[in-house]
Formats: structure tokens, C-alpha cells, sequence
């Protein structure tokens, strides 16, 4: 009798290896990405040997006995933030810090590379800070989100420009200090350009900022007319700003390094009045709600 049964398939695509794992697609993309699965890119489309992927799920297994989780670096990543960076600074927590945006935080923080990262990620939807991202990036990780600021991001211009830029539409054909396209920051500026009816393309983008005070000091010393930059730094500058969106920043941290010395430290001395005050005067920052879990894995 012939054999009726349909062979596996030498290759999987990005949907067969989402069933096959029951994850969401967008985490084969990062797992992909991250170099963590073997994939193959073939015109432009991603395919997984069947073969090698099931190795390397059986090579994942514990053998009935637990896994020991590799120990991450005493590493903060992600996204800058000035508030975060002075309390790492100043409480002396051991802590260094790679910030080189929210993507590249997240990408980081899968690999294991630090034990905590900062982002600024609105969804798709427009409706969402920083969970819906975490819940699908993390959901198979021993992570938690932590509420650490509500921050006034908008338009850092001239003093002199205060009457003829007060919208995201009045950048078109005017010249704008981008940031990396791993940051939360470019991320939200192109998304409210195209709410406004523009593209990057409609703007004088010039080369991206490798820091949010870099984009800021650009406008300070006449390089570009404008940055989608934070308040506190306008106001540090002594620019014009022009309000347009409260984003939170929140921080993915390990669990288990949450309970290690340099993040205990790092959050005892932010119940400190030390800290406190300091923060009352960072402009357009409010940490009403520093510390709150907002997903826990």
C-alpha cells in the first residue's frame, strides 16, 4: 500500500513556525533577528529548516531537570532618559548603561545582554505605552515592566521660531534632527507625520542625532530649525518648545535581577528625598506612578 502521509516540509514559513511554537509572528521576526533560530533569507522571504529547527527546540529541553538562566551583565539599556541616567549616576548602584534606543534596548535584553531596559513604543494602534510590545516580546521570559516616568515630548525649535512652528504640519520642507530608527523617539515622530498627512520625505531630515541632547544641541546652534525632542531639555537649552504628546517610559527588568544589589540600590535610593527633589526639577517629568508593575510575564 502507498504511503499516504504528507512529509514534513524541508522548510517552514514565518506562520507554520508560529504554530508550530504558538507565539505570535512578530516574535519569529525577533527571533530571527536576534540570530537565536536558524532561518534562511531567500528573496526577501524568511525560511526556517524544518530539521534544524527541531533541534534546536529539543536542545532547549531540561531533561526533567531546571535550567539554569545564564547571568545577565550589570547592564541598563534602551532608551535615554536624563532622570534615570543622574539616579544610576548618583546612587552609585554599579549599574552601566547602554543606551542606544528602545528597539535596540528590546533586541538587547532578549539576547541577555543587561539587566534592564527603558522604551518610549506607542502600538500600532496609537492607544498603547510600552505593554502590548513587552507582553509579545517577553511573554517567555522572567520579565516584568515597571512604570518610571510620564514625560512632555514635542517640537524643540528656536525662541525665535514660536510663532511659525506649532504643529507636526508646519515641519514640511523645513530642516529636522532625526534620531536612529531604533529609537522610540524617530518611531513617534514619523508616526504623528503621517497622522498629519506627511512623510519623512516631506521634511529636510538630515543625518540622525546619536543622542536625544545631540538632536537638541543641533537646534541650539542653528544646524536645524527643529528635533521631536523632551521638554526638560528645551527648557535646559533655553529653546522653544511646543507640547505635543505625554509618553511613558517604563523599564523592562529581569526578576531575578531585580533582587541583585545594583538594581536594589538604584531603586532604594529612588525612594530617597535626594531623588525626590531632583526630580521636581526636571522639566515635563511627573513619576506619579514610579514603580508601579505594569505586566509582569
Amino acid at each position: 500500500m502507498a504511503d499516504t502521509q504528507t512529509a514534513s516540509p524541508e522548510f517552514l514559513t514565518v506562520p507554520e513556525l508560529a504554530a508550530l511554537l504558538r507565539i505570535k509572528e512578530r516574535k519569529v521576526y525577533d527571533l530571527a533577528a536576534s540570530g537565536e533560530i536558524p532561518v534562511s533569507r531567500v528573496t526577501g522571504k524568511l525560511l526556517f529548516p524544518e530539521r534544524e529547527i527541531r533541534a534546536w527546540i529539543a536542545g532547549g529541553s531540561s531533561g526533567g531537570r531546571a535550567s539554569e538562566a545564564p547571568v545577565r551583565a550589570d547592564i541598563f539599556l534602551g532608551s535615554h532618559d536624563p532622570l534615570l541616567e543622574w539616579a544610576i549616576r548618583q546612587s552609585r548602584c554599579g549599574l552601566a548603561t547602554r543606551f542606544d534606543g528602545s528597539l535596540d534596548g528590546l533586541r538587547r535584553f532578549g539576547n541577555g545582554e543587561g539587566v534592564a531596559t527603558g522604551l518610549h513604543l506607542l502600538d500600532e494602534n496609537g492607544k498603547d505605552w510600552n505593554r502590548n510590545r513587552v507582553a509579545e516580546t517577553f511573554a517567555d521570559q522572567n520579565a516584568v515592566l515597571i512604570a518610571w516616568a510620564r514625560r512632555s515630548r514635542g517640537l524643540v525649535i528656536p525662541k525665535a521660531a514660536e510663532g511659525a512652528i506649532r504643529s507636526v504640519a508646519d515641519l514640511a520642507g523645513r530642516r529636522v534632527a532625526p534620531r536612529s530608527s531604533d529609537t522610540g523617539t524617530q518611531s513617534l515622530l514619523e508616526h504623528l507625520l503621517a497622522e498629519a498627512g506627511l512623510s519623512p520625505r516631506d521634511t529636510l531630515f538630515g543625518e540622525s542625532a546619536p543622542s536625544e541632547s545631540d538632536a537638541v544641541m543641533a537646534v541650539a546652534q542653528g544646524a536645524v530649525e527643529c528635533t521631536f525632542g523632551l521638554e526638560s531639555f528645551a527648557r535646559l537649552f533655553g529653546l522653544g518648545f511646543v507640547p505635543l504628546v505625554e509618553e511613558r517610559f517604563d523599564l523592562v527588568v529581569d526578576r531575578r535581577a531585580w533582587f541583585e544589589p545594583p538594581l536594589q540600590r538604584l531603586f532604594s535610593f529612588c525612594k530617597s528625598s535626594s531623588f525626590t527633589d531632583h526630580a521636581a526639577t526636571v522639566a515635563g517629568f511627573d513619576i506619579g506612578e514610579l514603580g508601579r508593575v505594569m505586566w509582569n510575564a
